[in-house]
């Protein structure tokens, strides 16, 4: 059986439109790079060397284990507004808890739903059925201190990706495939000078993921991600964050179509200048109102984009909002991410 032709339209759509992607089209799975908090994603995804909540089992899991006590934090985003699909939309939920002595442990879920598809005949574009198409994942983090200011972290992944359930034709297997990754990350706090932070994080290494057969396998969006925080201002009603992060997604494609092992792409797809620069800012008063502004800066992939953002903080519940500013007809244009942070 074929799918009809909004199903791959779907796919296209989410490679051309899935923030800090470069060569997108040499991965899968690329629902893992989208910024699941509003916070960060008001600071232009500038975030590795914060990771200070709960979310940082996304930027760095490092950034847990300097977090002391109970936290829980979620995200919905309709998902490209521009294309006013209601069926459309991300999630994200997000928990850790420090346990003294042992360090920081943390769950994540991960969750987009790509909307209902139309099943077709081989010859004949009369509907046949419907399927649902999704991507998920559930992620497992320790993290802990080797020091008083420098922290190290875990992640473990399950990925499961529903693109569709039922095979095309004559192709073995069908939209349906499932792989694991890990994650590996190191803050370091006060580097050189006080209040600056350095952050390195490398996600989803893993094997690659099948969907029709082990020869057509496509590799995990591994990226490579290092940045700086810098607190410029830290005073009792007043304090001003300035953060700088460079992406690299670590996937080489060759020109037979094949793509590198995870091992050999950590060297090969240096060649590729396919880099992407965040930079963000973020004013907090009285700890009580936050104000963030950044911008997305990708040459190779042509997505270059402002956000804003702001938070509101009371006793231990917090309300994020990030908004993408990408240019009229942009996919990503007006993209809103709402989370809601409960804990310490």
């Amino acid at each position: 059986m074929k799918k009809l032709s909004t199903f791959v339209s779907m796919l296209l759509i989410l490679i051309v439109a899935v923030p800090n992607v470069f060569a997108v089209s040499e991965a899968a799975v690329l629902f893992l790079l989208i910024s699941p908090n509003a916070r960060a994603g008001g600071m232009g995804e500038a975030f590795v060397a914060i990771s200070d909540d709960a979310s940082a089992a996304h930027w760095n899991p490092a950034g847990l284990a300097f977090q002391d006590g109970f936290q829980f934090t979620s995200l919905y985003s309709k998902w490209l507004p521009q294309f006013n699909l209601d069926d459309l939309y991300y999630l994200y939920m997000a928990g850790r808890n420090s346990i003294e002595g042992l360090g920081t442990i943390a769950g994540s879920f991960t969750y987009i739903n790509l909307g209902e598809q139309t099943i077709t005949g081989e010859t004949s574009p009369d509907p046949l059925g419907t399927f649902n198409s999704n991507d998920w994942a559930l992620t497992l983090s320790y993290a802990t201190l080797l020091a008083e200011d420098m922290g190290v972290g875990l992640n473990i992944r399950y990925i499961r990706s529903n693109l569709s359930d039922v095979g095309a034709g004559a192709e073995k297997g069908n939209g349906q495939a499932s792989a694991f990754s890990v994650d590996v990350g190191v803050l370091k706090r006060n580097l050189f000078v006080d209040r600056l932070n350095f952050g390195l994080n490398v996600s989803n290494i893993g094997s690659k993921i099948t969907f029709v057969d082990a020869s057509q396998a496509d590799p995990l969006p591994t990226n490579f991600r290092i940045g700086f925080a810098y607190r410029a201002v830290d005073q009792e009603f007043n304090r001003l964050t300035i953060a700088l992060d460079m992406n690299k997604l670590l996937v080489n494609k060759n020109d037979d179509g094949t793509s590198d092992s995870v091992a050999k792409a950590l060297f090969t797809s240096w060649s590729n200048n396919d880099y992407i620069y965040n930079l963000g800012a973020e004013y907090w008063y009285a700890n009580l109102i936050a104000l963030r502004a950044g911008y997305n800066y990708d040459d190779a992939g042509n997505v270059k984009y402002l956000t804003i953002g702001a938070g509101l903080r009371y006793s231990v519940y917090q309300f994020d909002f990030g908004y993408i500013s990408a240019g009229e007809n942009h996919p990503l244009s007006d993209t809103m991410r709402f989370s809601l942070t409960i804990g310490n």
